[in-house]
């Protein structure tokens, strides 16, 4: 079992979105997204699921962690509701950790064995679009990443986003995955 963390952050305030969106458009960022999570399972919040066109994302597995249980979603076939991050404790297979910011927070401060084995980190150099609502950032999750987890890759750019793999220090980490991971990051698209 191997736990994934897959964000996208702005250089210098950690902003992951404003309001309910992205405060940029990266066709590159998104492409890589969907290699990287093509096939697997993601966890995400409520927010993050109803901001998915037609709440969905082909090809995946969605796992909504909420805190209502009876949460309605829009394929009952690939999609599932927790209630419960100990849900993910002892999940088979590869978990992707995808947003928004409670999710990440919950998952990089609960501790083995609930933390990403592997961040995916991505961060934009460029400017943020002017959107109204409030910035969310993941602060808390990058100081935790710094303190916790070592670089493992170079930096790989494009587009004006910067995209590294760390590892939780200490942990073994399905060689496969990392080089899956590798792969795509390193590769422009």
């Amino acid at each position: 079992m191997t736990k994934i963390a897959v964000w996208c952050r702005h250089k210098g305030d950690n902003i992951i979105g404003i309001g309910p969106k992205i405060p940029w458009h990266i066709p590159s960022d998104f492409r890589r997204f969907r290699k990287i999570t093509e096939g697997c399972d993601l966890v995400v919040g409520e927010k993050t699921y109803e901001s998915f066109p037609n709440r969905t994302l082909p090809n995946r597995n969605l796992h909504i962690l909420t805190l209502s249980p009876a949460y309605e979603v829009s394929d009952a076939k690939h999609h599932f509701v927790h209630a419960h991050i100990e849900d993910f404790a002892d999940f088979p297979g590869e978990l992707y950790i995808c947003g928004g910011a409670t999710i990440y927070k919950l998952f990089m401060t609960s501790g083995s064995p609930l933390m990403p084995d592997i961040v995916v980190d991505s961060l934009y150099l460029g400017e943020v679009d002017a959107l109204s609502g409030v910035k969310i950032d993941i602060t808390p999750c990058i100081e935790i990443m710094e303190k916790k987890y070592g670089k493992v890759s170079p930096d790989y750019e494009q587009e004006n986003v910067l995209t590294s793999l760390w590892v939780k220090k200490g942990e073994f980490v399905d060689q496969n995955v990392l080089k899956k991971l590798i792969n795509i990051i390193s590769i422009n698209n």
